[in-house]
């Protein structure tokens, strides 16, 4: 495994904007650090949730269907792939919302968040199945990548200010250097260097 990619894969993957961290930055200039801390932990503990479900579920899966291995490798690097032309094609614009942010609402919006539950299911089966299978390894990795997912809502939470600033001036350098990023790492966890 490649320990390098998985975790700049998964910071990558935390830390650019999606409706939770857009939310929190949104709560951060309208409501303070302190509301936005209560969303954040609602999100924090429900992505932790997911990625247990997640490994449950690919543990499930890959002994009654060896080759989906391969599948969720492929339907993870669609989703990388996919995640760097979203980021490429951002304009800056950051909406705000009206919604209440608060533990509950930061909890439940992390199962419906698209971004946050495809990146929960492709994680498992892209980066640590290949080469970890034992369950105590695969929470220890959920529970890692808790903490990075962590980390990245409290990045946007006490850097809120400065970060909005910081992406609306250097938009487009933000916008190519982390989607080259995302098409490494879905080139590295595709495998096609076996086949070339």
């Amino acid at each position: 495994m490649n320990l390098s990619f998985f975790l700049l894969y998964c910071l990558i993957a935390t830390i650019t904007p999606g409706p939770n961290n857009i939310l929190i930055l949104s709560t951060v200039h309208n409501h303070g650090v302190k509301k936005a801390l209560k969303f954040s932990y609602g999100a924090i503990l429900a992505f932790g949730i997911l990625l247990i479900l997640s490994v449950l579920l690919n543990a499930f899966l890959i002994n009654i269907l060896p080759n989906i291995l391969f599948i969720m490798q492929i339907i993870g690097t669609i989703y990388m792939l996919y995640l760097a032309y979203i980021i490429f094609k951002m304009n800056g614009r950051i909406k705000d919302k009206n919604e209440s942010a608060t533990f509950k609402v930061g909890f439940f919006m992390q199962f419906i968040n698209p971004k946050g539950v495809v990146f929960c299911l492709t994680v498992f089966p892209s980066f640590i199945m290949p080469y970890y299978s034992s369950m105590y390894e695969l929470l220890g990795f959920a529970l890692i990548i808790t903490i990075i997912g962590a980390f990245s809502f409290f990045t946007w939470v006490l850097l809120g200010s400065l970060l909005k600033t910081f992406l609306e001036k250097y938009q487009r350098f933000v916008n190519i250097i982390m989607p080259l990023f995302l098409v490494y790492c879905a080139y590295v966890i595709s495998g096609i260097e076996k086949f070339i």
